[in-house]
């Protein structure tokens, strides 16, 4: 049990959802749910889940972890039977069913409430069964996994209940064939990490601007940088001076004198923070045609790296930025990460930790590792790896909420 006063640990992490023309339509919040590692009872698992949903996912405010979005939130029976969706807004909220409940008649008598109190519901994991079949009937949304239901299955799913005006949502699709596939069989929403795997396109060229940004990426990763190179190489693109300048006189700096003028600009900001802003300016640019998510979690695995290397005090903060940053640059540039990494001179340490290749005691590879299993919603694994970090198991969850608003009012204003 916990003792009274103690504040529970708080883990939310967010995945994407899209639909057909790969457009993001909802995150699915992902929330601790098993608090077995501080020996919490069932009860107190439901508190914790409570505690999420009520003190963080409000008092942050559903708006700034959505960004105008739905969320899909997971709901066991006891969550429905307390009534914890009531303090949830029914415009946004999905009421997600879990696929481990019992649909005892008591249940599914609970699930037709909610649906008629305007709540959509979604089936997690949907098996095809009888016992199922009347939530079948209240649903806006089944998913479905890509790993555990055969094509053949998949193709009847779609074929019974997509006529009767349900969603059909595939799970886990992993790569830009599965989407391919599921999007060809008739599926309405995906998710998965699909959209951060790369097309290759034999004998493709980088279009000119995506030249330009990776040159400037490149000359940024030198140990002693060259302003006078810097300042030709922006001046060679528009949107890249006129980005320079509104970010360097914005309010993010406070500053009592503007500056017009490129080179100022670049000695104001100094040689990490040019690294940053080349970073974060580019990465739009290098992303043309793409999944606007993509920009997004390449800027949230930046911070949250960042403030992981922060709290624990073993890596340079700026190299973990860097790090998360760039982790999804094959997918930008449709090339393989090896090539991309290349391609921008990455320091080796860095390289190595995005690819897999870093020895033990790299200190990065442990962030970058401790940020992907966050992400996917593995707490079983995030309180050792928190440890291997040197990172508070207790503050990693602040932490991803912090980036995930850092990242966001940074491109809602517009900075980048």
């Amino acid at each position: 049990m916990t003792p009274v006063g103690q504040e529970l640990e708080v883990l939310v992490a967010r995945q994407a959802i899209f639909d057909r023309k790969r457009q993001l339509y909802a995150y699915e919040l992902l929330y601790r749910s098993d608090a077995k590692r501080n020996e919490f009872d069932g009860t107190d698992a439901t508190a914790a889940t409570q505690h999420v949903i009520s003190n963080t996912l409000l008092s942050i405010g559903l708006e700034n972890i959505l960004c105008g979005k739905k969320a899909f939130l997971n709901f066991d029976h006891r969550l429905l039977s307390n009534g914890m969706h009531l303090s949830l807004p029914r415009q946004t909220i999905v009421v997600e069913i879990l696929e481990t409940v019992n649909p005892t008649p008591d249940l599914i008598a609970l699930c037709e409430s909610i649906h008629n109190e305007g709540y959509s519901i979604a089936l997690d994991d949907f098996v095809s069964q009888p016992e199922f079949e009347p939530l079948t009937r209240i649903a806006d949304v089944i998913k479905v996994d890509l790993r555990s239901t055969s094509k053949e299955e998949q193709e009847r799913l779609l074929r019974v209940y997509k006529p009767q005006g349900i969603m059909m949502l595939a799970e886990k699709v992993e790569t830009h064939e599965e989407f391919e596939w599921a999007r060809k069989a008739g599926y309405d929403l995906f998710q998965g990490y699909f959209f951060a795997r790369p097309v290759i396109v034999s004998g493709r060229q980088i279009p000119a601007v995506q030249a330009i940004c990776l040159r400037l990426l490149r000359e940024t990763q030198k140990k002693d940088l060259d302003f006078q190179r810097l300042e030709v190489l922006i001046r060679g693109d528009v949107s890249l001076a006129f980005k320079l300048l509104r970010y360097v006189n914005s309010a993010l700096f406070a500053r009592r004198q503007k500056t017009s003028s490129i080179g100022p600009a670049l000695v104001m900001l100094g040689e990490e923070g040019i690294r940053r802003w080349v970073a974060l300016a580019t990465l739009p640019m290098l992303a043309t045609g793409k999944a606007s998510e993509l920009v997004t979690l390449s800027i949230v695995r930046a911070r949250f790296c960042e403030r992981l290397a922060q709290l624990g005090t073993h890596a340079r903060h700026s190299d973990a930025f860097i790090m998360g940053m760039f982790s999804l640059l094959d997918a930008l540039i449709d090339c393989p990460l090896d090539e991309a990494l290349h391609s921008i001179d990455l320091d080796p340490s860095i390289r190595e930790a995005l690819l897999g290749t870093a020895p033990e005691q790299n200190i990065l590879a442990k962030i970058f590792k401790l940020t992907r299993r966050y992400e996917a919603g593995d707490w079983d694994e995030i309180e050792q790896l928190a440890a291997d970090c040197g990172v508070p198991a207790s503050a990693v969850g602040a932490a991803y909420v912090e980036s995930t608003l850092w990242a966001d009012r940074l491109l809602s204003r517009g900075d980048i």
